[in-house]
């Protein structure tokens, strides 16, 4: 598989503002565009970096039947983090564009996912994938394992409603709802463990057998339901465990873990979801653990947003890892 048939280089127009805007003051003044078929990546040396990647794919929702739209969620979030405050000036991020998905090939799109974030991760450079579905978590764990070592143990954050552990369809294809699924069998198939960490599920967004095959895989969990009761010290001892337990993280946050006040424009609306400051300190916890290797932010659906509520709220989200995110 060559990523470059999938491959849609940056637009450097998304990254303008103000002429009155003071030097270095705004995300859209620190964006570097990078296409990767054209130029080499040579990150600064001594100096945390990001990646912006695209994931332009409707295909895992559309396969589950749910509500498209998700595949105008990249460049939805850029637009609104482009005109974000920076507060650390010394901040170096790539924008490197998208993979796309506009033949239904998702597995072809996940194989180029995967390898164009094995190229940056090579590089020590820190990816964010912004979705398209959920469907993002496998390809975006593909590339994540092609880096690993052996040794190295892997634990998954996942901000949702849903456990998207669901087994593959009948035709043997995977959607958004089959992706920890399929990072459960690639784990166990490598002989390493599945350290999956759910944070926001809901009892009304998920079948009796989504329970079943969430216990079959030792999911660890925190209901929606504890953290609207109060319980935020069970979050951060949570979060403490997976960050101590393992050498390498993995944050995945689907935006429908959010109430539809926050995040109107998602694949599917939670009525009973989460409020951005039950979220936002969980994230910061994480990223300042020094042990994140990427995340990704998924589900958008800009047709359904209102006032840009949802493109806003996960371009606040890219804020607050970049700003919290540390090295160890």
């Amino acid at each position: 598989m060559q990523w470059e048939s999938r491959y849609l280089p940056p637009d450097p127009t998304v990254w303008q503002g103000r002429a009155d805007i003071p030097p270095g003051a705004c995300f859209y003044q620190h964006i570097h565009p990078l296409n990767l078929l054209t130029s080499p990546i040579k990150p600064p040396a001594d100096q945390t970096v990001f990646a912006l990647l695209g994931f332009k794919c409707d295909e895992g929702i559309a396969r589950d039947l749910g509500r498209t739209g998700a595949v105008e969620g990249p460049i939805a979030i850029r637009q609104r983090l482009a005109k974000l405050p920076v507060q650390n000036p010394e901040l170096f991020c790539y924008d490197v564009g998208n993979i796309i998905c506009t033949d239904h090939d998702l597995e072809a799109s996940q194989q180029a996912l995967a390898e164009v974030t094995a190229m940056l991760l090579e590089k020590n450079i820190k990816t964010i994938v912004m979705g398209g579905g959920h469907e993002v978590a496998f390809g975006h764990y593909q590339g994540i394992a092609k880096v690993s070592a052996p040794t190295q143990r892997l634990g998954i954050i996942n901000f949702d409603a849903h456990f998207d552990l669901q087994p593959l369809h009948p035709s043997h294809r995977g959607s958004a709802s089959t992706a920890f699924y399929q990072i459960a069998q690639a784990q166990l198939a490598a002989q390493r463990p599945f350290d999956y960490n759910c944070i926001g599920i809901q009892h009304v967004s998920n079948l009796r057998p989504a329970f079943d095959m969430a216990k079959r895989y030792q999911t660890k969990m925190v209901l929606a339901d504890d953290i609207h009761l109060g319980l935020r010290e069970k979050c951060f001892d949570f979060i403490g465990r997976v960050i101590d337990e393992n050498d390498l993280i993995y944050a995945s946050l689907s935006l429908d873990v959010f109430a539809p006040a926050y995040a109107p424009g998602v694949s599917s609306i939670q009525p009973l979801g989460l409020n951005p400051w039950q979220v936002i300190p969980l994230i910061r916890q994480i990223a300042a653990s020094g042990k994140v290797i990427g995340y990704d932010i998924v589900e958008h659906v800009p047709r359904y947003d209102i006032d840009h509520r949802t493109a806003k709220l996960a371009a606040t989200l890219i804020y607050e890892i970049i700003h919290h995110h540390r090295d160890i």
